[in-house]
């Protein structure tokens, strides 16, 4: 009966210990994956025709309040900032979203940036298993900066001067 009820308990502590993995595959210092975003009008954006730029891509859901938030910051702060620069490409990526869903979505929203389909999780599933939103920068080389999760204002603020440095 020990036995058993040890071998329980360890599973449910590999089950717990599982659960709470932040699902990362991507970390700050890998090269990016390969990847191709496909629109539902059939327009690609590869990341091969991203080489030397620095580049942030964005996961979100419409659903995610926490996207919500980052999304709103990116239009008033980090967009206007960057749009401007050649040397930076910005990719916000609706994570099972489609380009009629995201369409939808900007209008309600108002977002002067793209908004990008990944429907089967194509592209998030290179990057992450699992937890939105989820942002990479991606410096000039095709390494990865910066990976974070989630969004915080502090978070964000250090993005944007991440963001500022890698373009100089």
């Amino acid at each position: 009966m020990k036995k058993y009820l040890l071998t329980v308990l360890l599973a449910i502590f590999a089950f717990v210990a599982r659960a709470q993995n932040d699902g990362d595959i991507i970390k700050v210092g890998d090269q990016m994956p390969a990847f191709t975003i496909v629109s539902d009008d059939g327009k690609q954006i590869s990341s091969a025709s991203l080489k030397g730029k620095v580049v942030l891509i964005n996961f979100f859901a419409t659903w995610c309040p926490p996207c919500q938030k980052e999304l709103a910051e990116v239009q008033q702060k980090l967009w206007p900032k960057f749009k401007d620069n050649k040397n930076f490409q910005m990719l916000v990526i609706g994570r099972e979203h489609t380009d009629a869903e995201l369409a939808k979505y900007n209008e309600k929203k108002g977002f002067t940036f793209p908004l990008y389909p990944d429907k089967n999780r194509a592209i998030f599933g290179a990057f992450a298993k699992n937890l939105i939103p989820r942002t990479y920068l991606i410096g000039k080389d095709g390494k990865v900066i910066y990976a974070g999760k989630g969004y915080t204002e502090d978070e964000f603020a250090g993005l944007m001067d991440k963001i500022g440095a890698s373009l100089k």
